[in-house]
């Protein structure tokens, strides 16, 4: 059991609100960590030293401060067991999931170390033939990272490594969620020698402490990654005071699935990207469109492969799926079942236990219209819908009749269709004969609609969000 404290300007405290008690999800029994719930105080002294601190990191030259998320990174490794276990009994993902997220969390780490070695600016021309006429990039500031539970060591390092590679300070707020692993992040920070204040850590409920962020007058940016609700009000709040911020919301991801497909890959796939990691993911499969002439034949593929998931407790190797994170998910998962069930056919599980942990059988509904509830709100579970669809752009125009426009997928062997496809899909991120999920480090993840807010995460378009543009002209004294 770990007890989660305060990290300002290089030391531990404790916070001064409520202490919250953290179980895991998967044994409801083993109390995981004990939370010092960060105070409206605690958020001023924490944004205080980051601007106490900021001047000299910016100063600090950039391959240096690169050297720093290179030591990260190392440790990420050096601890990578002890990381993968923390998470997984805090949130409930299972060990090999949480195990490859701390590698990638690592890669995220060392892609961004090599940042500190490229270019921040450009010479341009000039109509003074005379004029020395350049721009570059200079941090924004003080940074509020306020990051999920869902991937709590990757979503925190692609936010935190930008912003202190491209020369800013950060306050970071974990979900509750996910607070033990969160202040274990800033722990190895500690660990690689990162000066005081440069990175610091408030903890506890965002109904606490959420606006006490977002709303500082000395907080420059705000990126979060979270539900449209609270991401609608970070925007509003940001907005009205002209700080820069930053979205990654949700997503109802549409796999489609043509005649000419390999069927049996295509149902491996998207049973793997609706239920990996439990559905919990903005990325996962949740609702999938299949041409009339193949769904029999994919439909029993389907659940051959949903048959194949053993749930359980992620500690454990033989498990495939694990519980979902907290009872309000438990919760709103059921309820999403209870109104499948009125809306398509339950096609396989939708059963559900609480009794040691937080689990819910893999689910799956067909006849479902493309405008049911569970086809077109985020359920965030183990829940996949099957629409029938007449032809590729019937199920393209179903596929786009959404709020959200994160990521989709095609399923296919024809090289023409998966272009048009391409060209016709209104999602930030698009898969050919692959799972909806899934990003690298050097590459944009983000969406269109109302999945994010539109600048980009990760890869080096990151940087547009956590720099802003300086243009210098410097002529020569007239005498020369």
């Amino acid at each position: 059991m770990r007890e989660v404290k305060n990290y300002i300007d290089g030391e531990w405290t404790e916070g001064k609100s409520e202490t919250i008690e953290r179980y895991n999800p998967a044994d409801q029994k083993e109390l995981v960590a004990t939370v010092a719930g960060s105070s409206v105080h605690d958020v001023n002294e924490a944004v205080f030293a980051a601007v106490k601190a900021k001047k000299k990191w910016a100063q600090t030259a950039a391959p240096e401060r690169g050297a720093y998320l290179q030591k990260v990174a190392h440790l990420f490794e050096q601890y990578a067991d002890e990381l993968a276990e923390l998470a997984t009994k805090e949130m409930g993902k299972r060990f090999v999931e949480t195990k490859g997220e701390v590698y990638r969390s690592a890669a995220i780490l060392r892609y961004y170390a090599g940042e500190g070695l490229r270019k921040v600016g450009e010479v341009l021309p000039s109509f003074d033939a005379k004029n020395l006429f350049f721009t570059k990039r200079v941090p924004v500031g003080v940074v509020a990272v306020i990051a999920p539970w869902n991937f709590p060591l990757a979503i925190p390092i692609w936010k935190i490594a930008p912003a202190l590679v491209y020369g800013n300070t950060v306050v970071f707020k974990p979900a509750l969620e996910a607070s033990a692993t969160g202040a274990r992040i800033v722990e190895l920070f500690a660990e690689a020698g990162l000066p005081p204040g440069v990175l610091n850590f408030v903890v506890g409920r965002g109904s606490t402490i959420g606006d006490a962020i977002v709303e500082h007058k000395d907080v420059d940016a705000i990126t979060f990654t979270g539900s449209n609700a609270i991401g609608s009000e970070i925007a509003k709040k940001a907005a009205a005071r002209g700080a820069k911020y930053q979205l990654e919301l949700g997503g109802k991801n549409p796999a489609i699935v043509l005649k000419d497909a390999n069927i049996e890959f295509a149902a491996r796939l998207v049973v793997e990207g609706a239920m990996k990691q439990t559905g919990q993911r903005c990325t996962a499969t949740s609702r999938v469109f299949v041409e009339k002439e193949i769904i029999d034949v994919f439909r029993t593929h389907v659940m051959e492969q949903v048959r194949r998931i053993r749930v359980g407790n992620g500690m454990d190797e033989q498990v495939t799926m694990g519980p979902v994170v907290s009872k309000g998910q438990f919760e709103t998962v059921q309820r999403y079942i209870h109104i499948g069930k009125q809306e398509g056919r339950l096609l396989i599980g939708g059963g559900a236990s609480d009794d040691v942990g937080w689990y819910i059988e893999p689910t799956v509904f067909d006849s479902v219209s493309h405008r049911a509830i569970i086809a077109t709100e985020e359920i965030f579970g183990p829940v996949l819908s099957i629409v029938e669809a007449a032809s590729i752009d019937e199920a393209i125009e179903m596929a786009n009749d959404s709020i959200y426009g994160l990521s989709a997928s095609l399923f296919t062997n024809d090289v023409s269709k998966a272009l048009y496809f391409i060209e016709h899909i209104e999602v930030g991120m698009v898969q050919v004969n692959g799972e909806t999920g899934g990003a690298e480090p050097q590459a944009p993840f983000g969406g269109m609609k109302q999945s994010s807010s539109g600048t980009r995460e990760q890869g080096q378009a990151a940087i547009e969000f956590f720099t802003a543009y300086q243009t210098i002209s410097i002529r020569p004294h007239p005498n020369m």
